[in-house]
């Protein structure tokens, strides 16, 4: 749709405005901090734009005009999206995203090319993520707070962000407790996890934004939020089975990274409760793990019954969603775009 590509260019203008500003003050300090928000614009361009697109649709189908306040509230979202994968890369001790040096990839590659040595590089590279993520995280923020609107929408826009981090937080410190805890946590709780780590700011928060600055009421922005929770369990879902059986050329993620991690995910929670948890504990979790054992892993993981939980269990989230498109105060222009944002978000890497 014409607006919507309108509102795309307008949130990268918004971005591309925010990242220049923040080059020429931090060029006014130093050289290796404007090397730094380079870096950091890097990793946050080419991206799918999945948030600001969730706001913009919800905003425009709702009576919104003012595109490039929209934008603002996207491109927020989408600094949010960045200051938390480069948190989780620094938590996870990766320096590979999508094939490419992530963040402290980056800056732990540069540490070694002067000669530091291995440790001492990794930890250059995982300390610079950690600034990068606040530089975004707070960036964030300070979009949010440049918006055009009124007093009492900014407020409550403000707190749907802050929201959204909060619940982000307590997701990323539950998985983390997970790695620690013998066995497998109960797939309620998996669930529940991936909630608050990715459903809450990827999908419920955007969309609730994206009405409450369109002025929608509150029965509408209550079924966005739902509709938001429902599908962004979905999505996570599916992206716990395309970790593990996806195909990498497709997804751009390894297929043998949350095995070799051992991962609590809703594949190995249900896993668990079969008598091939006996041999499938044995083999996932080793940092030596091989593709044969990867292989087997897949195996057992089929054989006990886990992948096809796991997609059923994706499917019927993603048709808990649709339910929730049924509300009096959703247009039918709405619902048939996010009856979309589901498909899309199931079917991935099919």
């Amino acid at each position: 749709m014409p607006d919507e590509i309108t509102g795309q260019q307008q949130v990268e203008r918004v971005l591309d405005g925010f990242f220049a500003a923040a080059k020429e003050r931090a060029e006014r300090i130093s050289p290796s901090y404007l090397s730094l928000w380079e870096t950091l614009e890097e990793s946050a361009a080419g991206g799918k734009r999945l948030r600001p697109r969730i706001v913009m649709t919800a905003y425009t189908h709702l009576g919104g005009q003012d595109l490039g306040a929209a934008a603002r509230v996207g491109a927020a979202f989408e600094l949010l999206h960045t200051a938390l994968i480069v948190h989780d890369d620094v938590i996870d001790l990766d320096f590979v995203r999508r094939g490419q040096d992530n963040v402290p990839g980056v800056y732990r590659r540069r540490a070694e090319m002067v000669g530091e040595a291995p440790e001492a590089a990794r930890h250059r590279g995982l300390s610079v993520g950690i600034i990068a993520g606040d530089l975004a995280l707070s960036g964030a923020f300070r979009i949010l707070d440049s918006v055009d609107t009124d007093p009492f929408t900014r407020e409550a826009l403000a707190g749907i962000l802050h929201d959204a981090v909060f619940a982000s937080a307590g997701g990323e410190l539950i998985d983390v407790d997970f790695s620690f805890q013998p066995g497998a946590p109960p797939v309620s709780e998996i669930l529940e996890m991936e909630r608050l780590k990715t459903a809450v700011y990827s999908f419920e928060a955007p969309l609730r934004a994206g009405a409450v600055l369109a002025g929608a009421g509150t029965d509408a922005v209550a079924a966005l939020g739902r509709f938001g929770r429902d599908t962004g369990i979905a999505y996570q879902v599916v992206d716990d089975l395309l970790g593990v059986f996806g195909n990498e050329s497709a997804t751009g993620k390894s297929s043998l990274g949350d095995l070799r991690e051992g991962k609590r995910t809703v594949l190995i929670a249900y896993a668990a409760q079969t008598p091939c948890w006996a041999e499938l504990s044995e083999i996932i979790g080793r940092p030596d793990m091989q593709p044969a054992d990867a292989d087997r892993a897949r195996d057992l993981l089929v054989a006990c019954g886990a992948r096809d939980y796991a997609q059923n269990l994706a499917a019927d989230y993603a048709a808990s969603a649709r339910r929730h498109l049924d509300c009096a105060e959703l247009p039918a222009g709405l619902a048939a775009m996010l009856d979309a944002v589901v498909s899309s978000s199931v079917n991935r890497g099919r």
